[in-house]
């Protein structure tokens, strides 16, 4: 372990700016626990359908905070994507060469999990299993995926939305609120807020890489100004208080996105904002910033393959004798919370398997030019800015 740990510090280029890696890993890893936390597989006479403790005990929303990290991702992702669009174009790139090599890693882990689960899907109707269990099955793990399909749009129209000023979208997502509960229309009309929703964070993360949100007062009124204007839109304008969706809710936050889900996530940028000087000096720590990379190392694979590692721990559960408690049972009390909480171990277990079988899928060959700790082997190359 001390090797690895000193292997990953000495690929390191000096000037990469690791909170934004730990910025990254934090959003991932909170997605992951949210859906651990909210998502419940309840087995009913035989069948497995899909229930949230959101739904029965809605005391526990808060949760929903603490675990809801998209809008962070998006600030990365556009830090990231505006800098290494920038870095492409010094070095004499065409845009489709530096597409190609942001779409590879996205991909390739996608078409791997969807083949997977297709193949899988198809055996278990084959051999007789109940189509309502096989389809929330499949639901669970291809529902994220929406969220990856925008980061791809947004990342392909970096060039064009690398100076958008993010007042502008957020306008967009304002005036479609109002359009929509204010005028009572058509609820497609929303869809626009899919990507106007997610540009405003992936728009503040290019602003961010021209070096626009300097010092720490912009932190604090992203942080102060977007939790008063989501408390205020949850206590005065009825928006729900989750900010993730809740079966049988009438209205949710994140589908489409709404006023509030983006207010909250201006806070959340904010908040990582102000964590950046701490995250600075924490991640000089070898070994703690060895743990950042290795989670950046197989951040896709671990997104898409979560929600498997669950599963998997549930079928296990009933083949050992289940319904077992927080795994199988209807998520109505604090007692399903807390053994939930104990099965924790079980789900990222499964998921270290699942990240060893299929991360190769997302590392892809190393580029001559990578900076990118790769099967235990720093790489060799010069120091640059973060791509």
């Amino acid at each position: 372990m001390r090797d690895f740990v000193r292997r990953i510090e000495s690929a390191t280029p000096a000037d990469r700016d690791r909170a934004v890696d730990a910025l990254r890993a934090l959003a991932i890893l909170g997605v992951v626990l949210g859906h651990w936390m909210v998502t419940a597989l309840v087995v009913d006479s035989g069948t497995m359908h899909g229930s949230s403790p959101l739904h029965y005990m809605p005391r526990f929303t808060p949760v929903s905070w603490a675990f809801q990290t998209l809008a962070v991702f998006f600030l990365v992702g556009g830090q990231v994507g505006a800098k290494s669009y920038a870095c492409a174009r010094a070095r004499g790139e065409s845009y489709g060469r530096w597409l190609r090599m942001r779409m590879a890693r996205l991909l390739r882990p996608v078409v791997v999990v969807l083949l997977v689960w297709t193949v899988a899907a198809g055996t278990m109707l084959a051999s007789g299993a109940d189509q309502d269990t096989v389809r929330a099955l499949c639901k669970l793990v291809w529902s994220p995926l929406w969220f990856l399909a925008v980061f791809a749009v947004l990342t392909a129209a970096t060039p064009l939305v690398a100076r958008l000023h993010p007042l502008w979208p957020f306008a967009v997502v304002l005036i479609t609120d109002l359009y929509r509960f204010g005028l009572d229309a058509p609820d497609g009309f929303a869809s626009v807020n899919v990507a106007a929703g997610w540009l405003v964070p992936y728009c503040l993360g290019a602003a961010w890489a021209r070096g626009d949100l300097r010092g720490r007062r912009t932190g604090w009124v992203l942080l102060i100004g977007g939790a008063a204007a989501t408390a205020g839109l949850v206590l005065l304008a009825g928006y729900p208080a989750a900010m993730v969706g809740v079966p049988g809710v009438k209205i949710s936050n994140l589908d489409p996105p709404t006023l509030a889900v983006v207010t909250f996530g201006l806070a959340q940028c904010g908040a990582a904002l102000l964590l950046l000087g701490p995250l600075r000096r924490a991640l000089r720590r070898p070994a703690l910033w060895a743990a950042v990379a290795t989670v950046n190392l197989s951040a896709m694979t671990i997104f898409l393959w979560h929600q498997t590692a669950m599963i998997a721990v549930t079928a296990t559960g009933l083949l050992m004798g289940g319904p077992l408690q927080g795994l199988h049972t209807v998520p109505d009390d604090p007692g399903w919370v807390l053994a939930r909480l104990a099965w924790l171990p079980a789900f990222a277990g499964a998921l270290l398997i699942c990240c060893a079988a299929f991360r190769v899928h997302e590392r892809g060959r190393p580029r001559r030019n990578s900076l990118v700790v790769r099967e235990r082997r720093p790489a060799r190359a010069k120091a640059a800015p973060h791509v």
